[in-house]
């Protein structure tokens, strides 16, 4: 059965997105568009440029985290990574998670969204100048740029430059900038990209959560400025689509209870990381076994 999919944002949590893709392979369900933030971008792209689950785990599994953050200047210096911060807007650059993601689509042939049939692939981002969700590459357009020969990996580097943590990545000019960042800042999950109104879908939806259903996740508590940030971004990233979420869209999606693994941790051990795909894989079949 052909399907479309979305792909939750998560981070380092996108082992359990892995899992569930496996679990669609496995009952003939076949991808045919995808959308995704962040993390969810990732799997969107690696699965439409051909990219089995397994293969997926094989790469993911030995993967170094740490290699991805690439400090513009390497230094143990608090002061410094905090003037860092303060003039570049992020700890990493982002450049070697670009550089990683390219090497992988490559390797299938995929370069540019002109690669892949026309609309398949759709990367949300978070236009933090004008305040507003951009839908790559669909809507590059209205920044001058030209969506079709846009680099696939420059689009998931965007939508997985998490705020503070990588810089975010300037579309604009030197003189005027527009910088762009972690889609999940304004829509985490993108669900409503294959919304008709009142149409019937041209194909079933299925939607691939890294949360609890809304109603199971416990309230966070802030007990200092730090946890108080936490609790705002998540708050933040959330709000837009628990609205757009209702039961009529819950049945379609996939949740996967994840919320003890901290998301930006990129050295997580091994055990997390194959207990993330068992139990992203548990979770999609049980929805499958009842979803209809």
């Amino acid at each position: 059965m052909d399907i479309d999919g979305v792909f939750s944002g998560g981070g380092m949590k996108a082992y359990g997105l892995i899992g569930a893709y496996q679990v669609f392979e496995e009952k003939g369900l076949e991808l045919r568009n995808a959308a995704g933030t962040s993390a969810g971008s990732i799997i969107a792209a690696l699965a439409l440029a051909g990219y089995s689950g397994k293969e997926m785990e094989e790469l993911f599994l030995p993967l170094d985290g740490g290699r991805l953050l690439d400090e513009r200047f390497g230094t143990n210096n608090p002061l410094l990574k905090w003037l860092l911060l303060y003039w570049r807007l992020g700890l990493y650059k982002g450049d070697a998670l670009e550089a990683w993601i390219a090497r992988l689509l490559a390797a299938k042939g995929i370069i540019t969204f002109a690669d892949l049939p026309g609309g398949s692939l759709r990367i949300v981002a978070s236009d933090i100048t004008n305040g507003k969700i951009v839908v790559l590459p669909d809507e590059l357009e209205n920044y001058g740029i030209q969506g079709q020969v846009y680099p696939v990996a420059k689009a998931v580097r965007i939508s997985c430059s998490i705020p503070y943590f990588f810089e975010p990545v300037n579309i604009g000019t030197k003189r005027k900038p527009i910088f762009l960042v972690d889609g999940g800042v304004l829509s985490n999950f993108p669900m409503w990209l294959f919304d008709r109104g009142d149409k019937k879908p041209i194909r079933p939806v299925i939607g691939v959560r890294l949360n609890g259903n809304k109603e199971e996740i416990p309230p966070r508590e802030i007990k200092n400025a730090v946890s108080m940030f936490r609790s705002l971004f998540e708050a933040m990233k959330d709000a837009h689509d628990n609205r757009y979420i209702s039961r009529k869209h819950e049945k379609n999606i996939i949740f996967i209870s994840s919320d003890h693994i901290p998301s930006t941790e990129f050295d997580l051990p091994l055990e997390d990381r194959l207990k993330l795909v068992e139990l992203g894989r548990y979770s999609a079949e049980s929805f499958l076994k009842k979803w209809a």
